[in-house]
Order: C-alpha cells, then structure tokens, then sequence
C-alpha cells in the first residue's frame, strides 16, 4: 500500500513496467503499461499499488496549481479527486502518444515524446493573469490569506474568484489553501518528526492540536502519529517538494 496525499497539483502517470492499481474517491483503477492517467486535483487522500509484485517502472509528471490550466483547457472541476485515462479526455491525441510510448524501447524516447505533448498542449492557452495572482497569494503566504483580501486586492468578488478557481484548478481558493497550509506540516513532519512534534510549529496555522490533527486525518485518513510508521515510499517520491 502506497498512500498518496493532496498537496496542490494535478498529477499525469505512465507505467512502463509492471501497471498500477489505486483507489480514489472509493473507485479502483487499473492502468495497464503505456496507458496514460490523468489525476485531477484532489482533497482526499487515495492509495496506489503495483498490479504485480516486481520492479516498477513509472514516469510522473506534476501539475502545479499555477500552471495546470495552462495544458488541459477544460473545466478543472470535472475531474477533481477522480482518475481518468488520457484518451477518454484527448482521445485522438493521446491515442497517437500511447502508440508512440508502447513502440519506443528507450526510457529516455518516451520520456521526450511526453515532453513534446505536454509541450504542444501548452502552447494552446494563454495566460489568466487574475487567477495566477490569486495563486501565488495563497502560496506566498501558505495558505493563510483570506478570500477576502483577494477580493480587495483584485476587484472581483468571492463568487466570481471561486468560479474562476473551479474552472481553472478544480477546488475553491479556500480549499487550496487548507492544503497549502496542511502540505507545510506534512513535509515538515515527514522531514524530522522528532522536531515536528517537539516544536509544534503547526498552531501556527490551527486554533489548536485537536484541530490540527482533524484536519491531518481528513487529508490523510490516519493520526500524524501513525502516519509517520507507514512505509510509503512511493507516495514520499510523488509528494515531495
């Protein structure tokens, strides 16, 4: 058992070697090799296996809040804490780079061909500057602004700035900074947690130690506690900064 956690990004997978299995939003998935998923953003925690015991081989690529819209022109909110495979999504295109992935034998091709996609993908969208402002505010200040204070600070309101952050992320901004403010701890926990438990530097961001570990189990499923024995690390890999 892998546990993955939310942390503020999309994540796009490619087994090479030995599929994938997970669990997401209470729905299982196979990802057979060379087939192509598509994360959306998520605020539930979910688990991620091998399909069979041996070497594994995976390519991943995060999305990071700023920029996911940039690639996948779409309503964000559509696909939020659900798994889809690319070709359900870019059928023709994704088809064509899942041909080219299963008949390239060198890791490094395959990883240039997902390149060049994401790279074409890219190309296709302009910049929202309002909703990227909104980002780095949330992030510079680690998920302890308010909604408020982007309202003054941008001119629209609260109704149209969540439309906006669906639509281009997913989640509402007050929900992205819940995680913000939660990954903070949960890279400095995984990190030193004799330090972590020690210092209690996470009231700086909870009313108290109560709220702080409800919060953690509503992210992770598990106390921080017990977080801290699982062997996880595949979602360590994914996961970090």
């Amino acid at each position: 058992m892998k546990l993955v956690v939310p942390n503020g990004r999309m994540l796009l997978v490619v087994p090479f070697q030995n599929g994938i299995v997970g669990r997401m939003d209470d729905k299982l998935h196979i990802l057979k090799n060379h087939r192509i998923a598509l994360i959306g953003m998520s605020d539930r925690p979910s688990i991620v296996d091998a399909e069979t015991n041996g070497p594994i081989g995976t390519a991943g690529v995060e999305f990071s809040s700023l920029g996911a819209y940039r690639f996948f022109h779409f309503n964000l909110k559509n696909i939020a804490n659900q798994l889809h495979c690319l070709t359900d999504i870019l059928p023709s295109s994704a088809g064509v780079l899942e041909e080219k992935l299963l008949d390239s034998q060198c890791i490094d091709d395959k990883i240039r061909l997902l390149q060049q996609f994401l790279l074409s993908l890219y190309c296709l969208a302009g910049k929202d500057n309002v909703f990227e402002y909104c980002i780095r505010q949330i992030e510079g200040s680690e998920g302890n602004i308010r909604i408020k204070a982007l309202e003054r600070q941008t001119g629209y309101s609260s109704r149209w700035l969540n439309m906006k952050f669906e639509n281009r992320l997913g989640m509402s901004p007050k929900n992205l900074s819940s995680i913000v403010r939660f990954q903070k701890n949960y890279q400095a926990m995984i990190s030193d947690p004799a330090a972590f438990f020690s210092q209690k530097n996470f009231f700086d961001h909870y009313h108290d130690e109560s709220h702080f570990i409800k919060n953690f189990k509503r992210y992770t499923g598990y106390p921080p506690s017990k977080i801290i024995k699982l062997k996880n690390e595949f979602g360590r890999t994914f996961y970090q900064d």
